[in-house]
């Protein structure tokens, strides 16, 4: 029994290495993705903001909200419900200034 325990924790600890070396390789691809061929706006007008979406790219005529993902990953629930709010166009544009 105290064997099983010990091949569990083991098993999970292998499980949270893999997971964060996924993480980190996402990381890495997500700074070098505007860069590469199949990128289909220009890398000089994309914006990083890392979380919840990868970046903003600012193109002439629109303003495109970014996300890179590598291999079998999927979008978390809230970049899905972001990518549902821009679809349905729920975005605007707010000003805000302090008074002097």
């Amino acid at each position: 029994r105290n064997e099983s325990k010990m091949l569990q924790e083991a098993y999970e600890q292998l499980l949270h290495e893999h997971r964060s070396t996924n993480i980190k390789h996402g990381m890495s691809f997500e700074q070098l993705f505007p860069y590469m061929k199949n990128y289909p706006y220009s890398p000089r007008n994309f914006r990083f903001i890392g979380t919840p979406v990868d970046g903003i790219s600012f193109e002439d005529d629109k303003v495109v909200f970014v996300e890179f993902k590598t291999g079998k990953a999927v979008l978390s629930s809230l970049q899905q419900k972001i990518k549902d709010l821009i679809q349905r166009k729920k975005v605007e544009w707010k000003e805000i200034r302090e008074k002097e």
